[in-house]
């Protein structure tokens, strides 16, 4: 009889959580994060996940990308190889306001965001349609084994 090969380690995750906003930290445990997290690298991580409120969400995302509006998540992708370094910064009224007007829970669009974020942080990114197919697939295929409907479907 032939044993089955042993499944491949999971990558690390070295995680800090950070709470600049934190009215959604109730359903943000760690464990949860790193669950989602873990579930999207594609090898060993130290990430920052900072969530914030509208007005740090506007100041980053003018000072980095220069749009004058808070955004759901930015990715500051500091290195890829051997290690994926990166912070990840969730901007907490975006993402409610999307759940609720996209009608899904505020959990699952958490658990879609931080496994966005996560591809970006390893080098995916949809600029160009043919590597946002390419995103979105894997991004689809992560939530939906999370658990969770899939994001694009809707």
């Amino acid at each position: 009889m032939r044993r089955a090969a042993p499944a491949p380690p999971r990558p690390t995750l070295h995680l800090s959580l950070q709470w600049a906003d934190a009215r959604h930290r109730a359903l943000l445990p760690r464990h949860r994060v790193q669950r989602w997290l873990r579930a999207a690298l594609e090898r060993d991580a130290e990430l920052t996940v900072r969530v914030v409120d509208a007005d740090e969400g506007r100041a980053l995302n003018r000072s980095y990308r220069h749009e004058d509006h808070a955004t759901n998540v930015l990715t500051f992708d500091y290195e890829r190889e051997p290690l994926v370094r990166a912070d990840l910064v969730l901007c907490a009224p975006v993402l409610e306001a999307e759940a609720q007007a996209a009608g899904v829970t505020l959990e699952a669009h958490y658990a879609h965001l931080l496994v966005h974020g996560a591809l970006h942080a390893q080098g995916y990114d949809h600029v160009r349609a043919r590597d946002a197919r390419v995103m979105q697939a894997r991004e689809s295929a992560l939530v939906v084994a999370l658990g969770f409907a899939d994001p694009y479907a809707r």
